[in-house]
Formats: C-alpha cells, sequence, structure tokens
C-alpha cells in the first residue's frame, strides 16, 4: 500500500506577543498621556508616572526613572530653564509638544482609518484632482479615465477565473477623487469651569482632538487653515503649541463672544469654504456689554444671552459660515437650545459624551472638505 503525503492547509493560532519596544518608548507613551492630562506640567506628570510605576513595575534596576529623564534631555524633548522663583526646573520642547500631537492623531485618527466603516455623509460624490485611495463601484455616468483598470481586472479575475476571462460592468471600481479645495476652520474650545465639574474631566479629550485635528491638517491637507480658539468669559486665540498648556479658568460661558471671534478670523480668509466646530458642555451664561461690563447668568437659559447667540448664528449663516455644535451634555433643555442654535445656522450638532468625540469631528470634517460651500 502506498503511502501518500498530505498537503495540510489551514490557519495556525498562537498567543499574541506584543511588539517588543525600548524600556524609554514604553515610558514615553505613557508620559505623553501624562504631561496632556497635566497640561504641560512636567514635574506632576512625572509624580503620577512615579506612582504608576510603584503599583505596575514599568522600571528595572537597570533603567530607572531617573534614566528616563536624563534619556528625555538627550533626545531634545525636555529642556532646563529657571522657574519664576529662580530655582533650576525642567520643561517640554516643541519636539515634545509635536510628539503629543502625533500621538492623539494616531489614537483619534488611527482608529477611524482601521474601522473601514466609510461613513461619510456627503450628498455627491466628486470628481477631482486629489486621489484618496478609497474605491466605489463603476456607476453610470462615471467618467472612464477615473477607472481604475488595475482593480477591475483584479475583479473580474476573481469573478470569472482565468480561463473564461471576460471584463463586465459588475467588474469595474473607480477611485474617489475630490477638488483640492481649500478649507478654513476655527476650532472653538469650552473653557468654562463646567469643563471640570462633577469630576468629570472634559477638556482633556478636547485638547486631544484638536491636536489631533492640527496633526492632520498640518500634515494631510497643509492649503488648508486651522484657527483654534477658546472661549470663556471672553474668548481669545491660542497657537497650536499652546495646547498642552490649556486649563479651565474660573469662567462663565460667553459663546457669543466666541463666535465673534471665529467670525472675525474667517473674514480674513480668502477660501470660499468655511467652517466653525464648537465644543461646549455647558450653557451660554455671559455676555460683555458695550461699557465692557459682564452680564453673568448662571441659572437657566437667560433669553438676552440666549437671543444674541441665535443672532450670531444667523450672521454666521449669511456669510455662508456653517457652525457644527458637538455638545457633551445631554441634558433635554440645552439640547432644546442647541436645536434651535443649528435651526437658525443651518448647521449641524452632535449630541455626544467624551467617547467618540474625535471620531464625529474627524468624520465630519473630511465630509465638509468633499463638498462645495457656495460663496
Amino acid at each position: 500500500m502506498k503511502n501518500y503525503e498530505v498537503s495540510r492547509k489551514g490557519f495556525v493560532f498562537k498567543k499574541y506577543e506584543a511588539p517588543s519596544k525600548s524600556p524609554f518608548d514604553t515610558l514615553f507613551e505613557i508620559f505623553k498621556e501624562l504631561i496632556t492630562h497635566t497640561s504641560g506640567d512636567f514635574d506632576e506628570a512625572i509624580n503620577w508616572l512615579l506612582e504608576l510605576d510603584k503599583e505596575y513595575k514599568l522600571t528595572t534596576p537597570e533603567y530607572t526613572i531617573d534614566d528616563f529623564i536624563e534619556d528625555l534631555k538627550k533626545k531634545g524633548y525636555l529642556r532646563e530653564e529657571i522657574d519664576p522663583n529662580g530655582e533650576p526646573s525642567l520643561a517640554i520642547t516643541a519636539k515634545t509638544e509635536r510628539a503629543i500631537r502625533q500621538q492623539a492623531l494616531d489614537q483619534i485618527f488611527g482608529k477611524i482609518k482601521k474601522s473601514g466603516k466609510g461613513n461619510h455623509k456627503s450628498k455627491a460624490q466628486g470628481i477631482g484632482d486629489e486621489h484618496t485611495g478609497d474605491y466605489r463601484s463603476y456607476q453610470f455616468g462615471d467618467a472612464l479615465d477615473k477607472v481604475s483598470m488595475t482593480e477591475s481586472l483584479r475583479n473580474a479575475q476573481i469573478n470569472h477565473g482565468i480561463n473564461d476571462f471576460t471584463l463586465s460592468e459588475n467588474d469595474l471600481v473607480v477611485e474617489e477623487s475630490l477638488h483640492k479645495s481649500q478649507m478654513s476652520t476655527v476650532l472653538m474650545i469650552d473653557i468654562s469651569h463646567s469643563m471640570i465639574l462633577y469630576g468629570e474631566d472634559r477638556i482633556t479629550p478636547a485638547k486631544k482632538v484638536a491636536m489631533a485635528l492640527a496633526e492632520l491638517i498640518t500634515t494631510r491637507y497643509p492649503k488648508d487653515t486651522l484657527d483654534i480658539l477658546v472661549f470663556g468669559n471672553d474668548a481669545w486665540r491660542i497657537e497650536i503649541k499652546d495646547l498642552p498648556y490649556l486649563k479651565v479658568g474660573p469662567y462663565h460661558t460667553n459663546t457669543v463672544a466666541g463666535l465673534q471671534l471665529a467670525m472675525d478670523m474667517l473674514r480674513r480668509k480668502r477660501n470660499t469654504n468655511k467652517q466653525i466646530f464648537m465644543i461646549t458642555d455647558g450653557k451660554p451664561s455671559c455676555l460683555r456689554l458695550p461699557d465692557g461690563q459682564y452680564y453673568k447668568n448662571s441659572f437657566g437659559l437667560d433669553p438676552d444671552i440666549v437671543n444674541k447667540c441665535y443672532m450670531m448664528a444667523q450672521q454666521a449663516r449669511k456669510l455662508h459660515i456653517p457652525i457644527t455644535t458637538f455638545m457633551i451634555a445631554k441634558d433635554d433643555y440645552l439640547m432644546q437650545f442647541v436645536r434651535e442654535f443649528t435651526h437658525a445656522n443651518q448647521g449641524k450638532a452632535f449630541y455626544t459624551g467624551l467617547k467618540g468625540l474625535g471620531e464625529m469631528i474627524f468624520e465630519d470634517y473630511e465630509t465638509n472638505r468633499k463638498k462645495r460651500i457656495k460663496g
């Protein structure tokens, strides 16, 4: 009886092994997260790192926290300076700020790229000159020069086989492309005291989203512009490099001042496509009066303040500036205010918790770039 060798095919499963990292890289990932939570306070971040080391044994006798700090200095992530009291101290550098922005981008945008949901809400497919790397089935009316022959031939071979090779309409795919339109975006971040009330840190996720969005635009869409402002009792512009140090203050919420500043910024932009993203968790509760004094009312929705917000929303609509509000609160009366505000602007609103905030903003940004906002 002959012995026949049997060729066996299948899947082999083995225990997952995480990619090996150097002790520095392991600690640096945690350090970047901590320095974001501590608003750039190096000493506080290191104290947290020491506590985590005690609990989770992050270091070894061969590589300690002191060794990690020395490496941060050598690699250009820390600089020595003199504090206001004349004492020597350590502070993060611009290189660290860039690393934090990149980590935020990986955390937020990386999830979207891996998910493959394709959840773009654009009403029309653009025919443009900027390739996206995404494919869709051919539709009647698509230009022939947009058909990807490589992918279409591959589909034909899979669907019909090599021996009876045919190319049908169902095999054709088109590579998505966009017009190289430019988008000017202003991101408004609420830094009123309520962003840290009730034991919930809402400012850190907002900062992460801002840093990730800044990194995405500067690296992937360099012709686009992103301006960032914060609003409490007043509103003021901040630079991208300031984001890791952003803190909540003892402020009320002057939404009107934020919208006024945002529209002033966008008026100076030559781009046709303009938009405002607003991240907030509370109701508008403050106005600055013509004489420079502040009118504040934290109890309920003040009609004077609310009506001024509606007027600003309508003014933005006349300037063809859509406002997308990301509301980190789900109180019924606040949601009603946002609905009225959104109706006045003909913009959009998302009622969301902290989880998923980044994904929503990124998908909306990508969607808005695909459609031309008429000027």
